[in-house]
């Protein structure tokens, strides 16, 4: 196996100068020199002897995981339910969370900071959005961590995610058994990476049973319970021939948004429109009726993020392969047979 000096000798730098740039001691070498260690390192295929790396610096058995940021009167009781969970499933693996906020502005201070300090031994990241800088920041650092959600296609990085795809394909299966043809979805502005999965899944399972997506069917907003709201009085505006008898939405939230607003039409839902949301989120089982949604396997997925942590805190494997995880419908009272 390469050893340091190894590297040393293909960078064409001191063992030394090596060391500071696998311990990401950044303000010891300058950037040019450390990207040439960090080449030397991939063509070499070198690996820190994990019994040294533990010797030479102690783990903290702490995970670093930054709360996510809102936009004022939005909420993500997803994320809510995932930091729970992960703390839980960190715990179990001898391992403490480490939460902490940042802005836009100043999130690369406070990841260099964690990093330089060896606050943590790495870090959990979510909430995550194509380009997404804290990705792209922790792989160039090399530094141990891994997402709850994908970023670029063409970026390896080790990831769990859930199928949002294959979830809302079967919620519009479970509503084309149901006798529905006419069936629309309101999602979350263009470009979001499991807002665009989960319409994909929408479009495919529509195009494969030869049923039309018409002018008007897809409604996108934020996250809130307007954007359902909107997105109804979108449909109703059309001739009532046109309108769907059941809807899709990207989240419970937006789904709440629309079957209010269809009771203040005069609508029952369930009956006159079926109703499907996502993720499952507490209280929707509560609803009046109670929502059908699409739930997502978060105590699975914190288990697996902190599993795949593991072996890259130890140096054991440096980028285990990605994983989706299917989530399941649950069906309750909000879906009705078509008309």
């Amino acid at each position: 196996m390469p050893t340091i000096k190894d590297v040393a000798r293909e960078a064409g730098t001191s063992i030394a100068t090596v060391s500071y740039v696998l311990n990401n001691k950044t303000h010891e070498v300058s950037e040019a020199t450390r990207q040439q260690v960090l080449a030397a390192i991939e063509r070499i295929g070198y690996r820190p002897n994990i019994n040294a790396r533990n010797l030479q610096a102690s783990q903290t058995k702490l995970i670093g995981y930054a709360w996510h940021d809102l936009r004022h009167g939005q909420m993500n009781p997803v994320l809510d339910q995932f930091t729970y969970l992960l703390a839980q499933s960190a715990e179990a693996a001898g391992y403490h969370l480490l939460t902490f906020t940042h802005n836009d502005d100043n999130w690369e201070t406070v990841y260099h900071e964690l990093i330089k300090t060896r606050r943590v031994d790495g870090f959990v990241v979510s909430n995550t959005r194509r380009d997404d800088p804290r990705i792209h920041y922790l792989m160039d650092t090399r530094f141990p961590f891994v997402s709850f959600g994908q970023a670029n296609p063409g970026w390896v990085f080790p990831y769990i995610d859930t199928d949002g795809a294959h979830g809302v394909a079967e919620a519009v299966h479970h509503l084309i058994g149901l006798g529905h043809r006419q069936i629309a979805m309101v999602g979350w502005p263009e470009g979001s990476l499991s807002g665009d999965a989960r319409l994909n899944g929408y479009l495919d399972t529509m195009a494969r049973a030869g049923l039309p997506v018409r002018d008007g069917y897809i409604q996108r907003g934020e996250q809130d319970e307007q954007t359902g709201r909107d997105a109804l009085a979108a449909w109703l505006a059309l001739p009532e021939s046109d309108r769907p008898t059941a809807v899709v939405a990207v989240t419970d939230l937006i789904a709440i948004g629309v079957m209010s607003a269809a009771k203040e039409a005069g609508l029952v839902v369930g009956r006159d429109l079926a109703v499907v949301g996502h993720d499952d989120v507490p209280l929707v089982q509560h609803l009046e009726p109670a929502l059908t949604t699409v739930r997502q396997p978060l105590a699975e997925i914190s288990q697996a993020v902190v599993a795949m942590l593991q072996p890259i805190i130890s140096g054991e494997q440096a980028t285990p392969a990605p994983c989706l995880l299917a989530p399941r419908l649950i069906v309750r009272q909000s879906c009705g047979a078509g008309r």
